[in-house]
């Protein structure tokens, strides 16, 4: 009922333990924190909060116009409502190392396992996107220290991502992830990757774990749960698939009532009640109070 049982302090011990299985790990991006519910229920292994999907949220681009404030408060809500780690988007950090080091105690605060810092200037765009640009090394390193130290829990899950291999290509982006290992960074996350091969190399490059983005629309292939694994990726995010699915269907549906008048046809399609109030959990709170849920939910899987 409510929220989590589980404290922010074994979920990040719990990401700390599932990595160090070697396993591949799938992050779904959560758009809201009643679709977080669902990928705990489909039994994933942990919640993505993407920096686009929050931005899309706000009907804004993802061109870094969100504050720290807004995705610390969106990844309160997600974070909150599963027992599984989550992961967000820091983007730039929000600012210089100052601003970088409130930035995580702040998301440290929210519940969140991990956050991932990136090595764009301000302001940021889709990593997937042409026209980035990066900071130098230095610049890029400060941002991961200051991420390292400001944390209080040592299990929170500081990892770098690099947008460089789009500019200056793979071995600049290997060359980058070293130093931002050895800057403190405990995994890394190489953005618009071209192949499978290239993951791989990034594997063969460094000792700690290391994230795939696997976004449609983008410049990397989908590449399967399997191909990833036997590259040895230990993290695969779909940050704004489910965002994608559901606007998808909200757009037929509102040229079906355009078109036909009503939704009638497109009620199969639908989440029914009766699910909607099982991932809602109504029985738990009819348990805490009966006045709650005293009522029988109309009709079944087809009408509900």
């Amino acid at each position: 009922m409510l929220y989590s049982n589980t404290t922010p302090a074994e979920k990040r011990a719990n990401l700390r333990a599932a990595l160090a299985t070697g396993e591949l790990l799938r992050f779904p991006g959560a758009f809201n924190p009643l679709s977080t519910k669902l990928i705990q229920d489909k039994k994933f292994d942990g919640v993505y909060i993407s920096g686009a999907v929050i931005a899309a949220d706000l009907g804004l681009p993802d061109i870094g116009l969100t504050t720290l404030t807004e995705v610390a408060a969106r990844a309160r809500q997600i974070s909150r409502m599963t027992d599984l780690p989550s992961l967000v988007d820091a983007d730039t950090g929000f600012g210089e190392p100052m601003n970088v080091a409130r930035t995580v105690q702040e998301l440290e605060d929210a519940g969140v396992a991990g956050l991932h810092i990136e090595d764009q200037i301000n302001p940021k765009r889709c990593g997937h996107l042409d026209g980035k640009a990066v900071v130098d090394s230095e610049t890029a390193t400060k941002r991961i220290r200051a991420a390292v130290d400001a944390r209080r829990d040592p299990n929170l899950l500081i990892m770098a991502r690099t947008d460089i291999r789009a500019l200056d290509g793979l071995d600049a982006a290997i060359d980058r992830a070293k130093a931002l290992v050895d800057a403190g960074a405990d995994a890394i996350f190489p953005e618009a990757m071209a192949d499978l091969a290239e993951f791989e190399a990034v594997r063969k490059a460094i000792d700690v774990p290391i994230l795939a983005n696997m976004t449609e629309f983008g410049k990397s292939e989908l590449f399967t749960s399997q191909q990833l694994a036997g590259v040895g990726i230990n993290i695969v995010i779909y940050p704004v698939s489910l965002l994608r699915l559901a606007m998808g269907a909200a757009e037929r549906g509102l040229d079906t009532i355009d078109s036909e008048g009503s939704l009638q046809s497109a009620v199969p399609d639908m989440q029914t009640r009766a699910r909607l109030y099982e991932l809602l959990d109504y029985e738990a709170y009819n348990t805490f109070d009966t006045s709650v849920f005293n009522f029988q939910v109309p009709g079944t899987s087809e009408g509900a």
